[in-house]
């Protein structure tokens, strides 16, 4: 299915081969109001894309592409519970787990308030003392066991915004190495440790083997199996099999069908969160998002902040031949939002083929990637200044990020915007001789100072690192990535490819333990499975 309306693809085309010719610096130079036209700000963020190979023409081509693939009745298709998830027939309502209301769904929005005040009143008594360990020790630390949008989310929250006043210290466990779990409960006490459990299906292979392995570490630490409920607390469909480990009910929580992995943070997926940080931090977070959601609802596609971002990204990738999104976030607490953008965007949009089920002809999701602040400029940075790779970046900075020395945080801010600026201008041929020149060498070392500058990128400044900002921040690219699967014609809320390689993990455990299996395996994988077995055989 083509991306675009053949006319209007065509004018893209035309702007695209066009603007390779140009320089983004003379963009500059040709409309001096152009930072102030090319910009958009919502709930303390601020969209700069004014530094992106994109003139007035090719602009208007794709607000117009905004139109014609619906974007603003796709959102409202969203919100108001349609089966946008069309492969598996169900809505994607994460919107209402915010509070963002739709009609025709008050059944599912009062389930949403009642789950919120049972969460809200369980973490009001554990951190009265209320509700305590089996020894009677107030709890003082929360694992979370889960994996992907059960663990990525909380724990980029949880990271992100927490305090030395913290009420409880957060853990995640996700991989099924037991090496992963024994680093967090080797430095804990059995006896004030909480440990939630995440799996909608109460059978997700690596969250019920780490919860296992957690509950025989508390039976270890001297709590009696009948009363080892009250350190665990599940997020399930599965109320029953909870029950099985002697979790009461006041311990479990629903998800819904309707709300995927991914988006899940919002629900009771997300009790990790105000565990850690209190109630009040988990409602302006659901508030920030709902300031979004309202935003994107509202407003026309060239003063919406998740459109233009999509728009953008169809631009780059589609048009102007970039492979890579790489996401810049200049501050230490956003360190864990690229592992979090990166199952978002890839798991939503990694597709290939439409909703309609016809073989895609273009490519869809870039890979995304990156890390935080200045470590990055001491290791991949130099690929981005002088590689042959073609990117597309968001360069994040809060413009108020906590307290700490000044100094150093203006240091960090203007590595930044030094890093913007010199992806944009680069080092022409002329700057490299005189500074080949200046260092005594010839041309062949000279051209080697040269930095060809024109990368695309936008530059997002946030008010200050909240609870509300951060949840807008969240919400933002979550709409982003639905409408670029809008714009690519795909369905943004499967991952059909995920399961594969379960199912195939059932033969391969086989395989290992026994040495057989009935499944046809490959000689490569046998190769390996026995050289396995060998090395784990007494």
């Amino acid at each position: 299915m083509a991306i675009a309306p053949q006319a209007l693809h065509e004018a893209l085309l035309d702007a695209a081969a066009a603007l390779r010719q140009e320089r983004i610096d003379h963009l500059f130079s040709e409309a001096p109001d152009r930072a102030d036209r090319y910009r958009c700000e919502v709930g303390g963020l601020s969209l700069d894309f004014s530094k992106h190979l994109l003139h007035d023409d090719a602009w208007q081509s794709l607000l117009e592409l905004a139109s014609a693939r619906a974007l603003p009745e796709a959102f409202s298709s969203l919100i108001a519970g349609e089966k946008v998830n069309t492969s598996e027939r169900r809505p994607a309502l994460h919107t209402l787990l915010r509070g963002t209301e739709a009609d025709g769904h008050s059944e599912k929005s009062d389930a949403v308030q009642k789950t919120l005040s049972r969460m809200a009143a369980l973490v009001e008594a554990v951190h009265s003392g209320q509700a305590a360990g089996a020894t009677g020790k107030r709890f003082t630390d929360v694992v979370n066991l889960g994996i992907g949008g059960s663990d990525l989310g909380p724990r980029l929250i949880c990271d992100a915004l927490k305090t030395p006043e913290a009420p409880l210290r957060a853990h995640f466990v996700a991989n099924i190495d037991p090496e992963d779990l024994d680093r967090v409960l080797r430095a804990l006490d059995p006896e004030s440790t909480l440990c939630v459990i995440c799996s909608k299906s109460f059978t997700t292979e690596e969250t019920l083997s780490n919860a296992a392995r957690a509950r025989d570490w508390l039976l270890a630490g001297g709590i009696q199996d009948d009363a080892v409920g009250q350190h665990l607390i599940a997020v399930t469909t599965q109320v029953q099999q909870a029950g099985q480990w002697h979790i009461p009910p006041a311990h479990c929580f629903p998800i819904w069908d309707w709300v995927g992995g991914r988006y899940s943070l919002w629900s009771a997926i997300g009790i990790s969160i105000p565990l850690a940080l209190g109630w009040p931090a988990f409602q302006q977070l659901l508030e920030g998002a709902r300031l979004m959601d309202a935003h994107t609802a509202a407003m026309s596609p060239g003063e919406n902040v998740p459109m233009i971002m999509a728009l953008l990204e169809l631009w780059q990738t589609h048009y102007l031949g970039a492979d890579t999104h790489a996401v810049l976030p200049y501050a230490q607490k956003l360190a864990r939002l690229p592992d979090f953008l990166q199952q978002l965007t890839m798991e939503s949009n990694g597709k290939r083929v439409s909703s309609e089920g016809e073989r895609l002809e273009h490519d869809t999701a870039p890979v995304l990637w990156g890390s935080a602040g200045t470590i990055g400029q001491h290791s991949y940075y130099q690929l981005l200044h002088q590689g042959t790779r073609s990117f597309t970046a968001d360069i994040i900075l809060p413009l108020r990020s906590g307290a700490g020395d000044h100094d150093a945080r203006r240091a960090l801010a203007a590595h930044a915007l030094a890093q913007s600026r010199a992806l944009m201008v680069g080092r022409c041929a002329e700057e490299a001789d005189k500074l080949g020149r200046h260092r005594d060498v010839d041309e062949a070392v000279s051209r080697q100072f040269e930095v060809p500058g024109n990368r695309s990128h936008s530059l997002l400044l946030i008010d200050t690192l909240s609870p509300e900002c951060l949840g807008a921040l969240i919400a933002a690219y979550e709409h982003k990535t639905y409408f670029l699967a809008v714009l690519l014609g795909i369905n943004a809320f499967d991952q059909w490819g995920v399961e594969l390689g379960k199912e195939i993990a059932a033969d391969m455990r086989g395989l290992l333990t026994t040495g057989e299996t009935e499944a046809e395996i490959d000689p490569s994988t046998l190769v390996a499975a026995q050289a396995w077995r060998a090395a784990n055989t007494d």
